[in-house]
């Protein structure tokens, strides 16, 4: 991965679950890692943790939903550096449930940090990138946005739209220097299922149905990082989900099991 090497990135979400291994491994091939997260302590100890190492981070507090803070960030990065190489939007909550029992304030939060906080950071490092005529943003998307997710309909519209907004400003960009790739995972083992919320349900209970192996952070992490040196277009894994995405694009019937299981197995919880 020497392409990382001396080259500046922010990450988002990076005290905890991809986030954090993602700005590890970046830390580990040299890159000038901007540690960013809404949990200032933890995005401090992240950062410390890859300097104790021999990287070289800074730690940035940040909510993404709030523009004038995902600004503040990416700028400063700039700033500092007099350029911006890769920026990773992976900050992102989870809420599982029926649709009927999320009240507003469930669609506005989980829209706000998935889909609009993947935007600004888009929408606010892209003309950086286009002005110095190279770069690379990396959206964290979900396997469940290429296909449909009952009991987390909120969660999946939000992944849905990153993949439209990164594949269709992919097209746009590519003439002007600048890449563009979405991260699309099964079920990682990260912290999200610790953190998510579940209405009406007992989280334990309903992630412990959850029909595959959880594949390990770090792994998932170098398999990002490989698909963005290699500029993916859709980095979907592991094998699982690239076949359920398979067979919905040739048959949505043939995922169906699969569709339909995911709420049956929350209305037995």
């Amino acid at each position: 991965m020497d392409q990382f090497k001396g080259k500046v990135a922010i990450v988002t979400g990076g005290a905890s679950g991809m986030g954090r291994t993602v700005c590890e491994e970046l830390g580990k091939v040299g890159a000038l890692v901007t540690v960013a997260d809404i949990n200032a302590d933890g995005a401090k100890e992240v950062a410390k943790s890859i300097d104790d190492n021999g990287g070289q981070t800074r730690a940035e507090q940040l909510n993404v939903a709030q523009a004038e803070e995902v600004k503040r960030v990416i700028e400063g990065a700039y700033s500092e550096h007099g350029r911006l190489d890769y920026i990773f939007n992976f900050a992102g909550i989870l809420i599982v449930g029926e649709a009927f029992d999320m009240d507003l304030e469930d669609w506005s939060h989980i829209f706000d940090v998935n889909l609009k906080g993947v935007a600004y950071g888009t929408a606010i490092a892209y003309p950086i990138m286009v002005k110095q005529g190279f770069g690379h943003i990396v959206n964290m998307s979900s396997y469940q946005g290429l296909i449909p997710a009952g009991a987390a309909t909120a969660y999946s519209a939000t992944k849905h739209g990153v993949i439209g907004l990164s594949t269709s400003l992919r097209s746009e960009a590519v003439q002007l220097g600048v890449k563009v790739s979405v991260v699309c995972p099964g079920f990682i083992n990260t912290p999200l299922f610790q953190t998510a919320e579940t209405l009406k349900a007992d989280r334990e209970e309903v992630f412990s149905g959850i029909p595959f192996k959880l594949m390990d952070a770090k792994d998932a992490a170098k398999t990002i990082l490989k698909g963005v040196e290699r500029n993916q277009k859709i980095i979907i894994f592991p094998f699982y989900a690239r076949l359920f995405w398979y067979l919905y694009r040739i048959n949505p019937i043939l995922a169906s099991p699969l569709v339909g299981g995911l709420i049956k197995n929350f209305r037995a919880v």
